[in-house]
């Protein structure tokens, strides 16, 4: 009854004398304290607003031209030329608008257009300076007189210590490439998996296209290039994610897992306060632009902080033939699933997020809390794993008023998803296997216990380990990432008691977090089983496969002057050959973020070169180390191809959508989105800021993530390179092709790596 006194601010009541006001003091001080930080938030977001708008200057650089004008025209020198005589005119004169005024008016008018003239001039100066992407085609170790002045030039009019959103306006657009280069790289892309015959059809195919309805296509997707931010992310977005009628769950979403060695503490409720903590920390300083930008190379490259801008208060709306993402600002809740049940909890306390030992106790609350669920609420998010249709009209037929309503909204605007999970998962060397029912849970769960349409779900599990799931439209792993790397480090700067618990006291005053109420009809609940019957069949049939490869990492490769991703891909190149017997197409994930609004471009790692090299292997040839060289530089180069914006995937895909705006039919373009990716590959970005030394602490590094098949008998392969000496690979692939096994795939892949380094071993023992 305390908790509910204490909800009321006031209390009135009528008397013959009159009415009777009492006041809750203790409500009125939360209500103040509220209001306190509402409006510090609104001042630190006005002003890192400014500093974000007139970068590369700041705003002590306009007082600075003010008085510099100033300073002149008492010297009775005129910088403005006539311009500030021009100004004076059109100002009227009156009793409180004196010439003296005038002057000082007109002056300081004409001193902030300079300004802003300025800083127009320096922000496509940078543009124009980081456009040029000589640099990265560089030998490694090598850099240029031409590279060393254009670092030092945009080292010059980056600023200071710029926040995230401070490159924004100066990141030049996405370029569309030419069409012919386009096509002939994608020629040569196919060519090792198509015969004479198919190649030469090919040609005939891409030729027409070429000349007879490319140009056209071309013309349209250069108009769209100049007017918007960026010609293909939208329609990305679009047409790949946010159209697709299927589930999301396993097809769609990733995961994140935790780290892979240790677990801080074993105490459930203690691990999820810390951890949403520091979450909560996280996205206080995204809110108000205070995380620094992210810096690719050399320590000048910036990288576009779009995406950010979505990663809170988040969901992904079904509809009927398209969904939509709806994006809200300051929520102050948090939606918790156990057991069936749904719980709501505030996450702010006297106008300040709840300390972690608060968050704990919440938490704790919710897992000694025995109700049962309410008909069809054990099951309900069932609906976010199935079909996108159903649910859809789920939504609108039985969520469009009432409780319902109330309880969808709730869960809909609720800063993110956590779900308490009754099941134990983590990495056991003795039991390697364990790490595939980790990423299973990660990826599926139950296919009720995650809202697979918030933009992330935090996972806790009943040990302490710890894991995310990901909604993919609104953003690409790289994003989710770095909230994960700097959330992660809660474990150094919050820290946990002896006995495990959060440090900090417990807080009477909380109120009770509140279950979310329902009612759900018979016919609601069908359709509810119908999509849990479809995710849970879906789920099932996903075979995972995770390998903790510590033979050799990152530094033995680099010693071998080779880029450790290439060397990855080629041998995952080798290992599919022999796991198949034959080549495919293969996709790996590449970033585009060098420019506004960039997502990703796809590089195609089955190339002339690397198929050359795993024959050389096969047949023991003893040019196999120089093939191997070659087919090394040819997957950096298209690397390096693809994030300039050179790519080959996305400028064919965005010319398919404007062939089919217009009407056109074209079966060269229609051959080349129709080709299924059979190999995905990806490599997780778990390391970003490097926050956590893992030489140092080599029991504190990331176990890395992965995602679903994209191809009914394909392979899904994530790889994190961790350290020196660890790479992690998630491989997934389904039990009902006969074609593929995760777990003949992951000891192929660890068989190539082996393999390729004993060539390299071969090299020294010969020298």
């Amino acid at each position: 009854m305390a908790e509910a006194h204490q909800a009321v601010a006031f209390q009135f009541t009528v008397t013959p004398e009159g009415i009777k006001l009492q006041l809750s003091r203790e409500v009125l001080k939360h209500i103040y304290l509220s209001g306190v930080t509402t409006w510090r938030k609104r001042a630190i977001q006005f002003k890192n607003g400014i500093l974000t708008e007139v970068y590369p200057a700041s705003p002590s650089s306009w007082l600075f031209m003010v008085i510099a004008i100033m300073s002149s025209m008492y010297a009775r020198v005129d910088p403005s030329m006539g311009m500030i005589d021009s100004i004076k005119k059109v100002l009227p004169v009156s009793d409180y608008l004196t010439v003296q005024t005038q002057t000082v008016l007109s002056a300081i008018l004409f001193a902030t257009a300079l300004w802003l003239s300025l800083i127009l001039l320096l922000r496509y100066t940078l543009k124009a300076l980081l456009s040029y992407h000589g640099w990265i085609f560089e030998p490694h170790g090598k850099m240029s007189a031409s590279t060393k002045l254009w670092m030092s030039l945009v080292k010059m009019f980056s600023g200071r210590r710029p926040l995230l959103y401070s490159f924004q306006a100066a990141l030049p657009r996405l370029p569309v490439p030419n069409i012919d280069d386009t096509i002939q790289r994608y020629l040569e892309s196919v060519r090792p998996l198509l015969d004479d015959d198919q190649y030469k059809q090919m040609e005939i195919v891409a030729t027409e296209f070429k000349k007879d309805q490319a140009p056209k296509l071309q013309k349209y997707l250069l108009v769209k290039s100049w007017w918007a931010n960026n010609y293909v992310s939208d329609w990305w977005e679009e047409y790949i994610y946010l159209k697709g009628r299927g589930p999301i769950m396993v097809n769609s979403n990733f995961y994140t897992m935790d780290m892979l060695y240790t677990i801080p503490t074993h105490r459930q409720a203690a691990r999820a306060g810390n951890v949403v903590h520091a979450i909560l920390q996280y996205r206080r300083k995204l809110e108000r632009g205070e995380h620094f930008s992210v810096i690719l190379a050399l320590g000048v490259v910036p990288m576009c902080s779009y995406q950010y801008e979505r990663m809170f208060n988040t969901t992904r709306i079904p509809g009927l033939e398209t969904d939509y993402i709806q994006h809200l600002r300051n929520r102050k809740h948090l939606v918790v699933y156990h057991q069936g049940r749904f719980f709501k909890v505030w996450l702010y306390y006297g106008g300040r997020h709840l300390l972690p030992s608060e968050l704990e106790q919440q938490f704790q609350r919710i897992l000694n809390d025995t109700t049962e669920p309410q008909p069809g609420e054990l099951k309900l998010a069932s609906l976010t794993a199935g079909n996108r249709v159903p649910w859809a009209k789920a939504r609108q037929k039985y969520f469009n008023d009432g409780v319902n309503k109330m309880s969808l909204d709730v869960i809909e605007t609720a800063a993110f998803f956590l779900t308490l999970d009754n099941e134990v998962h983590g990495y056991d060397p003795e039991r390697p296997r364990t790490m595939d029912l980790y990423a299973k849970s990660l990826l599926h769960g139950t296919c009720y216990d995650r809202w697979f349409d918030k933009s992330f779900n935090l996972i806790v599990y009943k040990n302490g380990k710890i894991g995310v799931n990901t909604e993919h439209s609104w953003a690409d792993a790289p994003i989710i990432g770095h909230m994960w790397e700097v959330s992660k480090d809660h474990v150094f700067h919050l820290g946990y008691t002896e006995e495990g618990h959060c440090k900090g006291d417990i807080n009477k005053g909380l109120t009770f977090p509140s279950r979310l109420q329902w009612d759900i009809p018979k016919a609601c609940q069908e359709i509810i089983e119908g999509s849990y019957a479809i995710a849970k069949e879906l789920a099932d049939d996903v075979d995972f496969y995770c390998c903790v490869f510590d033979e050799f990492g990152k530094g033995l490769i680099k010693k071998s002057r080779t880029s450790p991703d290439a060397f990855i891909q080629i041998a995952l190149q080798l290992a599919h050959f022999r796991d198949k017997g034959e080549f495919c197409l293969t996709y790996e994930s590449s970033m585009t973020r060098m420019f506004r609004e960039g997502r990703t471009e796809t590089v195609r790692s089955c190339t002339i070169e690397s198929t050359a090299f795993v024959r050389s292997m096969e047949d023991e040839n003893e040019q196999r180390l120089a093939l191997f060289r070659r087919s090394a530089e040819k997957h950096q180069n298209m690397y390096r191809l693809a994030m300039t914006g050179a790519g080959i995937d996305r400028h064919l895909f965005c010319l398919y959508i404007v062939s089919k705006l217009l009407d056109i039919e074209s079966p060269f373009l229609k051959q080349v989105l129709s080709e299924p990716w059979r190999l995905s590959t990806s490599q997780t970005p778990q390391h970003q800021l490097n926050l956590v030394d893992t030489q140092k602490f080599p029991k504190y590094v990331g176990a890395g993530g992965g995602f679903g098949p994209v191809a009914d008998d394909g392979y899904g392969v994530s790889y994190n390179v961790v350290g020196e000496n660890l790479i992690t690979f998630h491989i997934s692939s389904k039990y009902s092709s006969p074609e593929t096994d995760s777990h003949r795939f992951g000891q192929n892949i660890r068989q190539a790596m082996l393999d390729i380094k004993a060539l390299f071993n071969q090299k020294q023992k010969a020298n």
